[in-house]
């Protein structure tokens, strides 16, 4: 991936945004973590992978790591320590899984959000989403890591049928879950006005895309965040739920 060098703007571009995590009404303990940065351009989400023992530690673990990021490195260097960091994690949770009694996967899946002068960098491992919104078009710009994506990517099953397949929960990539990491990252460039959603899937297990972009085009980030959030508890909220939403101004 080639990296941008910073461009010379009169108006340089800024960046706002509002997070929240919600335990959900069927679990007992919120495994998402989430970590909001914008003064070093800085998002991320993690969602512990449900059903296996400590998902809130793993999730926390990346969080904690990457609160130790800090500004003024070169956006190389940030990507390198990032990447690093990430390596340092599925280390120590694979460890922590081989010493557990039950020797069960602690793991977690990511999407991280970076922002440098006029790009976005985003890097991520299992099905916790980006989306953008720009011109009233929702994208989907991260592609999950999970069993039915693979299903549909084959023409086995449609985009519908992937919504209620039995195989839903099942991710092919995350932090912890084998001795070999792939993290998947891309870069695009900004534009003012565009906005963003990080989320963890028990978000889009609840609603469908054209509900979020019908609410993302609407309010602060604060309200519809909050809107987000209130209308996937209404549905029930059957697993922990996050959601950050970063405006480009």
């Amino acid at each position: 991936m080639p990296i941008p060098k910073p461009q010379n703007s009169t108006k340089p571009l800024s960046w706002s945004s509002f997070g929240r995590t919600d335990t959900g009404k069927v679990r007992r303990h919120n495994e998402d973590s989430m970590l909001e940065r914008p003064e070093i351009g800085l998002w991320v989400v993690a969602d512990g992978m449900g059903g296996h023992d400590k998902g809130d530690v793993a999730s926390q673990m990346i969080i904690e790591h990457m609160k130790k990021m800090h500004e003024g490195t070169s956006l190389v260097n940030f990507i390198d320590d990032l990447e690093t960091g990430m390596q340092e994690v599925n280390r120590a949770l694979i460890e922590k899984a081989k010493s557990s009694a039950r020797k069960s996967t602690i793991g977690s899946t990511v999407v991280i959000m970076i922002t440098f002068d006029k790009y976005l960098i985003y890097v991520w491992a299992g099905d916790s989403r980006l989306y953008r919104l720009r011109n009233a078009d929702l994208r989907q710009i991260t592609t999950d890591h999970s069993q039915v994506e693979l299903y549909v990517e084959q023409g086995l099953i449609t985009r519908e049928d992937a919504l209620k397949h039995p195989h839903g929960n099942m991710i092919t990539r995350a932090i912890g879950a084998m001795e070999d990491l792939y993290l998947d990252m891309d870069i695009q460039e900004l534009a003012r006005a565009d906005r963003y959603l990080l989320c963890s899937d028990g978000l889009t297990k609840h609603l469908q895309d054209f509900e979020i972009q019908e609410m993302l085009q609407n309010s602060s980030t604060e309200e519809c965040c909050n809107s987000l959030i209130e209308l996937t508890l209404e549905r029930g909220a059957g697993d922990n739920v996050t959601a950050i939403i970063v405006d480009i101004e």
